[in-house]
């Protein structure tokens, strides 16, 4: 599909939302159960397994949390990827983040500095374990890594209190296998991995995992450092579910693929969230991606660029926010769940990031702004777009560590 330009916030109506956002509290949001309404059940089952991804390691007691500094000291610590909040036509300033500051009188430091879930993961669990502040006081990280990071004890519970608008998160999401009744955690966006690439360099587009093997395209392709995403699309094209019932067998065969290739020089680099940036400098051509990064790369680079499913299936995920064992302004971390768990403000998102809002009457306030966004299936996934998708299996803790060192081992982290 051609990816859509986000509206400037110079638009008229976008600046009409924010100020919206910005100017009051959803005290009574609106139930429209869109997405739910609008998919089915059997939709709103695939969508729901987009958060049922569990699977950690470590054991041992959890670490207690600290003082919450939050009465006095008027800030909060965001930590999150590249890309996924919106920003102003100079890429400098977040408005819905200074619309929160404004409203609140709550002042954000926010940190573009997850890269990927493993480095994250790496830099804080000795400060976790110890239940030591991080230097952030929110944290977003995808499925798996969250059901890690809360069976460890790393998170803080949340006081919904706080968060009046967490009522408005889709029912399909409101409950997940690694956190029962979102006592520790709150979808952030989901998302779709699958194939992009640079329509000039590569004009006939891409179909299959395959295609991304063609002579042509040897060294400047790209695959993401998320296991989930880069074996998962393997073992579709290999006609594997990654979200079926599978074992060692099939997923030695994906990583055997995945070892040719980087070895060969195939691949270029095996890289995080900074994949976006190799394929606007042209040293990536073609890549295993994220969907709502393409469409944000379109908007600053005169939608260069081309996301699609593959056609054996492609896969589906969530992030989460969470509060870290340490942070020490838990409730000023609360008050921003609760602004972004307003329809309007995540709206305001969506428009930006492009991935699939988890709250309740988002899409109805993106209709009154960007009608062709609101029928975005990228953003509001229909039926059909559901069933080209699935999420990676839960992994026992053992497979989860065997997979995970197999996988690092092969591409060299």
């Amino acid at each position: 599909m051609t990816a859509h330009r986000r509206p400037p916030l110079t638009d008229p109506r976008v600046r009409a939302l924010v100020a919206a956002a910005g100017g009051r509290s959803h005290t009574g949001p609106s139930r429209r159960t869109f997405l739910l309404g609008a998919l089915g059940t059997a939709g709103a089952a695939t969508l729901l397994a987009a958060c049922g991804t569990g699977g950690t390691t470590g054991t041992g007691s959890a670490p207690s949390a600290g003082a919450d500094l939050s009465e006095t000291d008027k800030l909060v610590r965001w930590a999150n990827w590249t890309l996924y909040l919106d920003q102003d036509d100079s890429g400098t300033r977040y408005p819905t983040l200074e619309a929160f500051t404004e409203k609140t009188g709550i002042e954000v430091e926010y940190s573009e500095d997850i890269d990927d879930n493993d480095s994250f993961y790496g830099k804080v669990s000795g400060q976790l374990a110890n239940g030591q502040d991080i230097g952030y006081d929110i944290m977003t990280l995808t499925d798996w890594m969250a059901a890690r990071m809360i069976r460890l004890g790393y998170t803080q519970e949340l006081d919904r209190t706080r968060i009046p608008n967490a009522e408005n998160i889709l029912p399909n999401l409101a409950d997940v296998d690694f956190d029962p009744g979102r006592a520790h955690s709150l979808t952030w966006q989901s998302g779709f991995g699958g194939l992009a690439w640079d329509k000039s360099k590569v004009p006939g587009g891409l179909h299959t995992v395959s295609d991304l093997w063609a002579p042509e395209l040897a060294g400047r392709v790209e695959v993401l450092s998320e296991m989930r995403d880069t074996v998962g699309l393997i073992m579709f094209d290999q006609g594997v579910d990654p979200g079926g019932t599978w074992g060692d067998d099939e997923f030695a065969a994906a990583l055997d693929v995945l070892k040719e290739k980087i070895d060969s020089g195939h691949i270029r680099q095996v890289r995080g969230n900074s994949y976006a940036q190799d394929l606007v400098s042209g040293d990536a051509v073609a890549v295993i991606g994220w969907s709502g990064d393409i469409t944000a790369l379109n908007y600053e680079n005169d939608d260069r660029f081309e996301f699609a499913i593959p056609e054996a299936g492609g896969t589906l995920w969530s992030d989460n926010l969470m509060i870290p064992i340490g942070a020490t302004h838990k409730a000023n971390a609360e008050t921003l769940f609760d602004y972004y768990y307003d329809p309007e403000v995540a709206a305001q998102v969506a428009a930006w990031v492009n991935y699939i809002t988890p709250v309740q009457g988002a899409q109805a306030a993106m209709e009154a702004i960007d009608p062709e966004l609101a029928a975005n299936t990228l953003i509001f996934p229909d039926e059909a777009t559901l069933a080209k998708v699935s999420t990676f299996r839960s992994l026992a803790p053992d497979e989860e560590e065997r997979y995970n060192g197999d996988f690092l081992d092969v591409i060299g982290a």
